[in-house]
C-alpha cells in the first residue's frame, strides 16, 4: 500500500476538459433513448414488458433534469444551499 500524502502536497487533479462539463448533449441522448425505447414498447406488441421501464425511464429524467434545473438556477442566485460548479452550459 503506498504511504498517503498530507493533503498539502496531495497533487490537484487536472481540470475536465469542456466537452465533459456539457450537460445537455448527456441528457438529450437519455431522454432520446428513453424516447424510442417507450415508443418501441408501445408499438410492438412483444415488447410490452418494456412499458412500465420505459416510462419511469422518463419519469425520472424529467425529475432529474427539473432538480438540475433548480439547482442551477439557485447557484446562479447565490443561495446558500445551491450546489456549486453548476455554472457550464
Amino acid at each position: 500500500m503506498p504511504p498517503e500524502l498530507p493533503p498539502e502536497t496531495a497533487p490537484e487533479p487536472p481540470p475536465l476538459p469542456a466537452a465533459l462539463l456539457r450537460v445537455w448533449p448527456v441528457i438529450g441522448a437519455g431522454a432520446a433513448g428513453f424516447c424510442c425505447a417507450t415508443i418501441a414498447a408501445f408499438a410492438i406488441p412483444g415488447l410490452e414488458s418494456w412499458r412500465p421501464v420505459s416510462v419511469a425511464g422518463l419519469g425520472v429524467g424529467v425529475l432529474g433534469t427539473t432538480i438540475f434545473l433548480v439547482q442551477r438556477e439557485a447557484a446562479r442566485r447565490g443561495a446558500r444551499g445551491a450546489q456549486s460548479g453548476l455554472e457550464h452550459e
